[in-house]
């Protein structure tokens, strides 16, 4: 009968010592970084410009980037998709929507503003974090590109970074001026 409790004593120091800490990535950890963009007015490029209505649209998405639907701001960040080495958006200045008086029939919408096409090409690069965090995509040798349609609402494109890389969120990496 005094072999139970010193059974069960050891049992539990076992269970005890099997443990081991959680592993939690920690939300000040850097992950993969979203692209900073500033937007600046082209008649005096050293002072912030909004862009009123703006919408930002991936290409081949259905739904915009979440951060970034019919908002009027200066600076954007804006995700880059880490499986590939280029990323199109779809920046659609003073966006609106006509229903037509159909709000269930979006066959007939007629869409406003003005769309304008850029595509951020890059090497991404994977780096190991940690055992918690695992890994994050930084993006090397990156270029942006303005895709001309005759009445673009973007008038410059500016790599801000010196050494090309998307590494962190902490300044902007592309200047536009408008």
């Amino acid at each position: 009968m005094n072999k139970y409790p010193l059974v069960f004593f050891f049992i539990g120091i076992v269970l005890l010592l099997g443990c081991e800490r959680d592993d939690i990535c920690a939300e000040s950890t850097p992950t993969t970084p979203n692209a900073i963009i500033t937007f600046y007015d082209v008649a005096n490029q050293g002072t912030l410009k909004s862009v009123a209505g703006l919408r930002v649209l991936g290409e081949g998405q259905s739904s915009p980037v979440s951060t970034v639907n019919v908002v009027t701001t200066d600076s954007i960040a804006i995700p880059l998709r880490t499986n590939m080495s280029a990323t199109t958006f779809i920046f659609h200045k003073n966006y609106s929507v006509d229903d037509n008086g159909t709000p269930d029939d979006e066959s007939d919408d007629i869409i406003g503003g003005n769309p304008d096409t850029i595509t951020i090409t890059y090497d991404p690069d994977e780096i190991y974090v940690s055992r918690a965090c695992g890994f994050k995509t930084i993006f090397r040798n990156f270029s942006i590109t303005l895709l001309d349609d005759g009445d673009n609402w973007i008038q410059t494109l500016t790599n801000v970074s010196e050494n090309l890389t998307i590494e962190n969120e902490e300044q902007a990496h592309i200047n536009i001026t408008h």
